[in-house]
């Protein structure tokens, strides 16, 4: 396993049941909803999600992100290496991702019934990216994207668990 120089994460209480939960956070597109809208945080770059066969939702299933800003072209490819159903799944990327202020990575999210619904937890682990202006980018926006990415997460789950629940 490799160790990462930064880490962030972020956790909420989500009244629904843990099954609901891990199910939502299962699914890519859904974890992956705050990159595929325009944003300032995200520099107008929108990243449009593909999976393999197994959707992001198996050990070594593969998933990509994409997306173009500037003319400039912004990848990742990814694979799920840990999935307990119900409690825990980690990814991390494969080689090094073309992004401009994190590079290489270890995320994953862990799910806990308690008395008030689930307890979710969201964190990455990551290198700033190896050289150039996005060395420097990422030294002094690294930790600032990755707090926003983690508890981008952690809301798109409260808020769209929560509009169902109330359905």
């Amino acid at each position: 396993m490799s160790t990462y120089c930064k880490h962030s994460e972020a956790t909420a209480i989500i009244a629904a049941p843990a099954e609901t939960v891990f199910a939502f956070m299962d699914d890519p597109t859904h974890l992956g909803a705050h990159m595929g809208r325009h944003s300032f945080v995200m520099g107008g770059i929108s990243m449009r999600t593909q999976t393999d066969a197994r959707g992001g939702r198996a050990v070594g299933s593969v998933i990509r992100m994409s997306g173009r800003m500037w003319g400039l072209e912004f990848s990742l490819e990814e694979a799920v290496v840990e999935r307990r159903k119900g409690q825990r799944k980690v990814w991390e990327t494969l080689g090094d991702p073309r992004l401009l202020v994190i590079g290489r990575y270890r995320m994953g999210f862990e799910v806990q019934p308690t008395d008030r619904g689930t307890q979710l937890r969201v964190w990455i682990d990551f290198d700033l990216p190896a050289r150039g202006l996005q060395h420097g980018l990422g030294r002094i926006l690294g930790s600032f994207y990755a707090n926003w990415c983690v508890r981008q997460m952690v809301r798109e789950a409260e808020r769209t668990l929560k509009r169902r629940i109330q359905k």
